[in-house]
């Protein structure tokens, strides 16, 4: 089989590594890619969002599945597209239409959705500038914190969580009216705070059937102990200790299974991966946030647990045939450590060469934001590498990313040091 894969990240990097293993593999391409995902493929210089060029040299090389890695393509409508193109159609693409992105693209579809279908989420009111004044006198009829989203994609930066009621009014004029989060936040949804502890789940589908991938904890904020700015993620675990099997059972029961049914329903054609963000209340599950790809930098420790050829799974979602498929995990647990450039979230410099990656031995190191200078791998992103381990438990896998993460170095590198403390 001949695959390409969309993307240049972290997530990116930890699926062509997965590819790459895979018995049923011919050729691996990965469009733009990066440092690291050379080793497993052939880089091509091609941007995901790029319809036209991707239809070019799919033909070109005769690819047989197409992997979408960032929510863009998905939310641009990129499986329509090869659904409407007679030379694209039969190639397999993993990836849900345009309308089913719609659950990460707009946070009030997928407020809407998760209403009509009964799952537990938040209580929520959407607004626009035209009836900003009604947004005013629900946040007024509210108790603080005050949760503001801005209902496109913002890059991950659109939510805001807000103690204050005359800061939250000012804020929503903010969005509402000066564009603050240009177009995404011409619509903003404004959310009851829930209070507890966050997860993620996975599930890939083909419509009818799905798997459940391993569940991970990730780490946003910038500084030690969730303190500083939210960035694209500083670490990840797996498994997460709080979700024990009656939890799961209630993610399944109440979640998972009602959502898959209600896209069934509503006949939205879903092929690919759902990301659950989820909030355990009091031991309850809600859902926060869907998304319609692999989080990063979760991919980064659910991948590496999963036994199953990855190629097959995909195989399965492409041909309508995943519930006839077997998945298996490896039973250990995994740990990611972000390194990130000095500076990020905020302005950062790009171009620091990284050294000490060739003498990495116990862990995994998956690229982020690098880019190749002859043999020399230089930063080229806010988050640099992932360092992923193994272990016979967190700790274990934890104390080896830390390890590994000594031995790497690049000027202004930063990474926090309590990745996974909370849980143990």
């Amino acid at each position: 089989m001949k695959v390409l894969l969309l993307g240049s990240g972290g997530r990116e990097h930890a699926l062509a590594w997965k590819i790459a293993q895979s018995s049923i593999l011919d050729e691996l391409f990965i469009a733009p890619g990066n440092a690291g995902t050379k080793k497993h493929g052939k880089n091509v210089d091609l941007s995901p969002t790029d319809f036209d060029a991707i239809k070019e040299f799919v033909i070109s090389q005769q690819i047989d599945m197409v992997i979408v890695g960032p929510e863009e393509p998905l939310v641009n409508g990129i499986y329509d597209y090869f659904q409407a193109d007679e030379q694209l159609k039969k190639v397999g693409i993993i990836g849900p239409s345009k309308f089913g992105a719609q659950l990460e693209g707009s946070k009030d579809f997928a407020k809407a959705f998760m209403a009509r279908h009964a799952i537990p989420t938040a209580k929520y009111g959407t607004f626009t500038a035209e009836t900003i004044s009604q947004g005013i006198a629900f946040l007024q009829a509210m108790k603080g914190p005050y949760v503001l989203k801005a209902d496109g994609l913002a890059a991950g930066k659109g939510v805001l969580i807000l103690s204050d009621l005359e800061e939250a009014k000012y804020e929503l004029k903010s969005m509402l009216l000066d564009e603050k989060f240009g177009a995404a936040s011409s619509k903003v949804v404004i959310e009851q705070f829930l209070d507890g502890i966050e997860l993620s789940v996975f599930v890939l589908t083909d419509g009818e059937s799905f798997k459940l991938l391993p569940e991970a904890k990730d780490y946003k904020r910038i500084g030690e102990g969730d303190t500083g700015l939210n960035t694209g993620g500083m670490g990840a675990i797996s498994p997460v200790p709080f979700a024990d099997a009656s939890f799961m059972d209630k993610v399944h029961n109440r979640i998972i299974v009602p959502t898959i049914k209600g896209l069934k329903t509503e006949k939205i054609t879903y092929k690919g991966f759902v990301f659950f963000g989820l909030i355990s209340v009091k031991g309850d599950p809600y859902v926060i946030e869907y998304n319609c790809r692999m989080g990063d930098p979760e991919t980064e420790v659910v991948i590496p647990r999963l036994k199953s050829d990855i190629l097959d799974l995909f195989e399965g979602v492409a041909s309508n045939t995943l519930s006839e498929r077997d998945i298996q995990f490896i039973d250990k647990s995994a740990a990611t450590v972000m390194m990130v450039s000095g500076g990020y979230p905020g302005d950062y410099e790009k171009g620091k060469s990284i050294f000490g990656l060739n003498g990495i031995v116990d862990s995994i190191v998956f690229h982020a934001g690098t880019s190749a200078d002859g043999p020399s791998v230089l930063t080229a992103g806010g988050r640099v590498l992932a360092v992923t381990s193994y272990g016979k438990n967190l700790e274990v896998a934890l104390e080896k990313s830390y390890d590994s993460i000594s031995k790497i170095n690049f000027d202004g590198a930063y990474y926090r040091k309590d990745i996974g403390q909370d849980v143990l």
